[in-house]
Order: C-alpha cells, then sequence, then structure tokens
C-alpha cells in the first residue's frame, strides 16, 4: 500500500457529509502514512458504547484509507444492549421507540475514526487503534454516540465562554486469575468470572513496602500508559489488597475521556494477557475489598484570558463562578447519579466513614464530603474534586453530568450552601441507595431531558432498568441465607 495523496480521502461519505474536517481529512493521511511507515499490520477503530465499553472492527492496514473516505458499517444492535450483552429493544418491531425505522432489524450503522485518537497499542506492536464516532448510516448525527454528546457540552461551555480542566483519580483491582473458568458452561450473558487471589495484602495504605510488592505490574502499566501517551502523574498503593490508583495531568473533557476510555482497555489487556485480571468495578466481591472509586478534579477558566475562574479573593469565599458551579453540582446530584454511578454495584461505595460521600454536600479539603473545595487565593490550581462516580463510568457522559448540572447552577446563579465540616452527621440529602432510585430521578429530570433529548433519556432508561430488572430476577446468596431455614 502506498501513502495516500493530498485531497484524496474527502471524495467519500464522509466528507460529502462533512463528518471530518479538512484538518482531520490532512490528520488521517499522516496516520496512514505512519502506519505504513511502522508496519502495522493491522488497525483496531472502535466506538465507546452506552456502557463506556470499546467494540469496533480490526482492518488490514490496506483498509483504512476507504474508513476514513467511507467510513465502517457496525451492527446498530451494539447500541441496544445492556451490561450482559443482552439486545433489550424489540428490534424486530417496526418502532423501538425512536420512530418508525430507526435502529430497527439489526440493520447498520456507520462509525468514522477520529484521527487524533490514533496510538500504537504497546501490548500489541503490529497494532494501531483509534476511537470512532458513531454516526447513521446516511451520516446523519447519532444522539446516543457518547463521544458526541460531551462535545456538545464542551461546545455549550465555549459558547457561554468557559473551558473545563480536569484531572484524574482513578482506583482499581489488578488479581492473579487461579482458575479463568473456560469450561463451556461457564460461558453466558454474562459469563462466569475467573477465580482470583492477591498479588498483595492491603490495608497499609501508600506504604512502601506495598508499592514494591505492586511495583512489577505498575510498572508496566505505566510504561505502556506513557508509551501511548496518556497523561499518567502518579501511581500509589490504595488502600485495599492489590488495588492501584492511577492519577492523571490537568487537561480538557475530550481529552481526559479520551484517555480514560484508553487507559481502562490498556490495562484489562495487558493484565490479561500476564495471567492477571484488572477490574474497575466499584465493589469486587472478595474478602477485604475496599471499594474503588473515580474522583474528579475540576475548574474552569476563561476562555479568552486562560484565567482560572475557581481561584478566590480570600479563604472563606467563593468566585462567582465557583459558587454557581458547586451549586449546579448539588441540585442535579440525584439525577446525575445515572451517569456518574451507572452499575447497581457502584450504590454500595456510598457508605459512611470510608472515604466515600453518602449525602449531597460539600466540603473545604473534606474527602468525606461529596464535593471537596480545594480553594485558595492565589492559588492557579483551585479547583473542585467530586468524589462520587465508580470508575465504571462511561467517561464521556460522566463528564458530561459535571459540565451541563454546573454550567446551569451559573447560568441560574444558583449558590452554594454553606460547606460542612462532619459529611457523615450532617442533614444534607442523602445520595440515592440504588440504581433503581438512580433511573428514577434522572429520567424525571428536566435538566436532562432539555439538554440531551427525551429520546436519550428514555434511552438510556431502557437499558438501565433492564440491567435492574435481571437483578431484582436473581435469587442472591444473602436471601438465601436469610429465608430458607427461617420459613
Amino acid at each position: 500500500m502506498s501513502a495516500v495523496k493530498p485531497g484524496t480521502l474527502e471524495g467519500g461519505l464522509v466528507g460529502r457529509k462533512g463528518l471530518l474536517t479538512r484538518e482531520q481529512f490532512a490528520q488521517a493521511g499522516a496516520v496512514i502514512e505512519e502506519a505504513i511507515s511502522r508496519g502495522l499490520e493491522t488497525v483496531r477503530l472502535s466506538f465507546v458504547d452506552q456502557h463506556g465499553v470499546l467494540r469496533g472492527k480490526t482492518l488490514v492496514i490496506a483498509g483504512l484509507a476507504s474508513a476514513f473516505r467511507n467510513g465502517m458499517a457496525m451492527t446498530s444492535t451494539l447500541l441496544l444492549k445492556d451490561t450482559s450483552n443482552r439486545t433489550v429493544f424489540p428490534v424486530w418491531t417496526a418502532d423501538i421507540g425512536f420512530g418508525a425505522g430507526t435502529l430497527t432489524g439489526a440493520g447498520d450503522v456507520l462509525i468514522v475514526p477520529d484521527p487524533s485518537t490514533f496510538r500504537v497499542l504497546p501490548w500489541s506492536k503490529h497494532n494501531g487503534a483509534m476511537l470512532c464516532d458513531v454516526f447513521f448510516k446516511d451520516g446523519r448525527p447519532m444522539p446516543f454516540c457518547s463521544r458526541t454528546i460531551l462535545k456538545r457540552a464542551v461546545g455549550d461551555l465555549a459558547d457561554a465562554g468557559m473551558a473545563m480542566v480536569c484531572g484524574l483519580e482513578v482506583e482499581f483491582y489488578v488479581f492473579k486469575i487461579d482458575e479463568p473458568n473456560l469450561a463451556h458452561a461457564d460461558g453466558g450473558m454474562p459469563p462466569l468470572p475467573p477465580e482470583t487471589s492477591l498479588l498483595s495484602h492491603g490495608f497499609q495504605y501508600m506504604t512502601e513496602a506495598r508499592y514494591d510488592a505492586l511495583e512489577p505490574v505498575m510498572d508496566q502499566l505505566r510504561r505502556a500508559a506513557q508509551a501511548m501517551n496518556l497523561p499518567v502523574r502518579s501511581m500509589e498503593a490504595e488502600l485495599g489488597g492489590s488495588q492501584f490508583e492511577f492519577t492523571f495531568e490537568p487537561d480538557g473533557p475530550m481529552a481526559h475521556a479520551d484517555a480514560m476510555i484508553m487507559f481502562r482497555s490498556m490495562v484489562k489487556h495487558i493484565c490479561r494477557r500476564n495471567g492477571l485480571h484488572a477490574t474497575f468495578m466499584c465493589r469486587p466481591k472478595v474478602e477485604n475489598a475496599i471499594p474503588s472509586g473515580w474522583h474528579l478534579h475540576q475548574s474552569l477558566v476563561d476562555v479568552r484570558t486562560r484565567r482560572n475562574l475557581f481561584v478566590p479573593d480570600n479563604d472563606d469565599g467563593l468566585t462567582p463562578a465557583a459558587n454557581g458551579w458547586i451549586a449546579g453540582l448539588l441540585e442535579h446530584a440525584e439525577a446525575s447519579c445515572l451517569l456518574t454511578t451507572p452499575t447497581i454495584n457502584g450504590y454500595k461505595r456510598y457508605q459512611p466513614h470510608q472515604l466515600a460521600p453518602d449525602r449531597i454536600q460539600w466540603g473545604r479539603d473534606n474527602k468525606g464530603a461529596m464535593i471537596r473545595g480545594l480553594m485558595s487565593p492565589g492559588d492557579q490550581a483551585s479547583r473542585i474534586e467530586n468524589r462520587v462516580a465508580e470508575p465504571a463510568a462511561n467517561p464521556y457522559l460522566y463528564f458530561t453530568s459535571q459540565i451541563l448540572s454546573g454550567l446551569d447552577g451559573i447560568e441560574r446563579g444558583l449558590s452554594a450552601p454553606p460547606p460542612v465540616e462532619n459529611p457523615y452527621t450532617s442533614d444534607a440529602a442523602a445520595l440515592p441507595k440504588s440504581l433503581i432510585a438512580a433511573i428514577e430521578r434522572f429520567e424525571t429530570s428536566d435538566l436532562y431531558r432539555s439538554k440531551l433529548g427525551s429520546d436519550f433519556v428514555r434511552y438510556l432508561t431502557q437499558l438501565k432498568r433492564a440491567e435492574w430488572d435481571r437483578y431484582m430476577l436473581t435469587v442472591s446468596e444473602w436471601e438465601q441465607r436469610e429465608y430458607f431455614s427461617l420459613f
């Protein structure tokens, strides 16, 4: 395959519909040239589904130019599956709820690679990878594309003259696989998970000894992240046995959403190839497990001057932007939980005295509050930290929830309540206790209906209700132990 001549990629459907800009087509040509010069054999083209899971196809290098010209067909039911991979919409009917013929018949949608996301995979060096945006097959925008949803939210913030700066703290576990459970009977929807054991004991938070025990894996993951230009800043041994935390340098929400998706994928793939099991599940069912959280540091800057709008004039004050942003996050916290904490398991983290929030409140440098204020006069790193999310969240939807909620607070002139000192004894409203409670708050939210559209609200709640319904129909170990002998 020879290098692509300038201007030859724009003539297909993608160019005619304006799905890539002229600059992106130039980037696409450079990607093809790089893939050829590096001797790559294949490129993985993946889109981020509704759950924050990468799905896609792998192309030989010779097919890459065609993907930039005309996109690549993808089965539409991938957008309609719950976390067990069951399709939960009636695709064989004329209308599944979004208009006749929309996403029916298990037909195709279109994915278009974003050349700015191109990476070579350090663990599979003959492979490149790119993230894709999803469209209808005729090039119309897809309202359920996670990346598109965040792009629109970022645009709303830019229209208000502001940009978000964020930094990530992500916790996860890495275990040794003792039994992979790959018998035919272990397959299913979902399959039986592996049996695992620890790489290191826990409960020695940030001790050098625990870090040293985990360092061989830490190093492998860190080096791979750096090879992929992911902005890793620090690594640490967390409180739980074999629990890791990686933090990321500040960047914009789109850059960090892409980085988080690539990081999670990289961690799971590298670990699996080395006989390890990495999980971003919030509270794994293993003895002595400590729930994993995902803390999102965030501030606003003025688009024109790049001035941090959260730097206060005095120690006890809040700038108008910080005041409104915090107030908006608090007001919409219950409805936002479906986007920040989208699994049944995630709600089992909201426990008092566990360095996790259980109420809707904020405090100054208080790790028990949902929002931790880290703002002081003259500190250009002034920011807040939202500690509400689980690491399994779809990052595009999580960041969207923060932008839409915070911007609403600013535009409406809302004021944050006084900060709390004792977060586990305050009279603040509780966070939702379950996924179904979060679903109910989200589907009645005027903010999300107006900003994301009624179709998206109906779409996401149907997916998550299917997950909840399956959970409610399963007899748990707790029920068996509680009732089987008693009654």
